[in-house]
């Protein structure tokens, strides 16, 4: 994630800033210029149609980052649920983010429209991301067998459904009740994880998704096989196997968590969930300057500068060499508050070998915005 600037008065502006803290101007994403935008009133916009029949309008706003006219805020500002700005040819009334929505909450419950709030805190940034290195990304609107859409479902007090978070197709669901900060902790001290937030749960889901999308669809099967393992092998005979027996003793010297050793499907996605992490995580470091410097590091094996762009490095070598020293650091300044570690995990060379595929599947595929 990077830091930005706001145009009318040069201060700083974080990624979900609706307003400049400095000079008050009104600010939201760009998504085709990746950037914040101090915006302006522009008039009224037209009152419009969107496909399912519902009509919207409102006010259009100037964008000071480009000089851009007739852009409108997605129709999620409404709820506070999102700050960026539609297409300039937009015809739905929601930005690039939210027009994958499928089903959202009961948004007259409280309740539920704070969770919702703070999925579309996570889905956004995942956007950012899948925005950065232009991925194929197609609507269920625009592929009805295969686009990517969210739902956002909440548990049903009268049945006693309890909605489990996954992806089927193109389409991921998302449990609201992850969103409860002692729920989910309670599920990650219960199912003994290190790691669960919303924003991994995103980053894991839409990795099954490209992984239909590249690998499968892509041409790159037999070379995903050859890194991950044989997909074809159960997945329900698998995932029973996992729960009832738990990862090989030895999962850490070929796996990035234990969950991944559960099946080549759940494999690739927990290592495109990690690839995830670690860029964006390194691109927002960058953004501050920090640099990894121990007096005691004679070697230089816990030294890291990080002055280069992670979205656009070619090695994923330069990744993990900046990677490892800068968690070093992050989990010991953690400790001394207290506080879990950063980042909980071993990169194996087995786990940095799957971790260059995924590299590679971004860079030289995802990058061309199809597979």
């Amino acid at each position: 994630m990077k830091l930005f600037v706001c145009q009318a008065c040069g201060n700083v502006l974080y990624f979900e800033n609706r307003a400049c803290e400095r000079c008050g101007h009104r600010v939201a994403f760009l998504p085709e210029k990746e950037t914040m935008s101090a915006i302006e009133p522009g008039g009224e916009a037209p009152v419009g149609q969107a496909s399912g029949g519902q009509t919207f309008g409102g006010q259009v706003w100037t964008t000071l980052a480009d000089k851009g006219r007739g852009r409108m805020l997605c129709r999620n500002a409404e709820y506070d649920a999102c700050n960026w700005l539609t297409d300039a040819d937009d015809s739905t009334g929601y930005c690039r983010a939210c027009r994958h929505n499928g089903t959202v909450p009961n948004l007259s419950d409280p309740a539920q429209l704070a969770g919702w709030r703070e999925l579309e805190v996570a889905k956004h940034r995942l956007f950012y991301s899948l925005i950065r290195w232009k991925l194929p990304l197609q609507t269920r609107q625009e592929n009805p067998e295969h686009g990517l859409i969210f739902n956002f479902l909440a548990d049903d007090p009268d049945s006693g459904e309890q909605i489990m978070t996954g992806h089927d197709n193109g389409l991921i669901t998302i449990a609201l009740t992850e969103a409860d900060d002692i729920e989910r902790e309670r599920r990650r001290l219960e199912m003994g994880e290190p790691y669960r937030t919303l924003l991994g749960h995103f980053r894991h889901e839409v990795g099954h998704y490209f992984w239909d999308v590249l690998v499968r669809d892509g041409g790159r099967l037999e070379q995903c096989r050859a890194v991950f393992g044989d997909d074809s092998a159960d997945y329900g005979e698998a995932l029973q196997r996992h729960y009832a027996e738990g990862p090989p003793v030895d999962w850490q010297q070929s796996y990035v968590s234990a969950y991944a050793a559960t099946h080549p499907w759940e494999d690739f996605a927990e290592t495109w969930a990690h690839y995830l992490h670690i860029v964006d995580t390194l691109e927002m470091a960058a953004e501050f300057g920090m640099e990894v410097r121990p007096r005691v590091d004679r070697d230089g094996e816990l030294t890291a500068r990080i002055r280069f762009n992670p979205y656009e490095t070619r090695d994923v070598e330069a990744l993990v060499n900046a990677w490892l020293p800068f968690t070093f650091a992050m989990n010991s300044v953690n400790r001394a508050m207290g506080l879990r570690d950063l980042y909980p995990f071993i990169l194996s060379p087995a786990v940095v070998a799957k971790l260059g595929f995924i590299h590679d599947l971004v860079r030289h595929v995802a990058k061309a915005g199809k597979p």
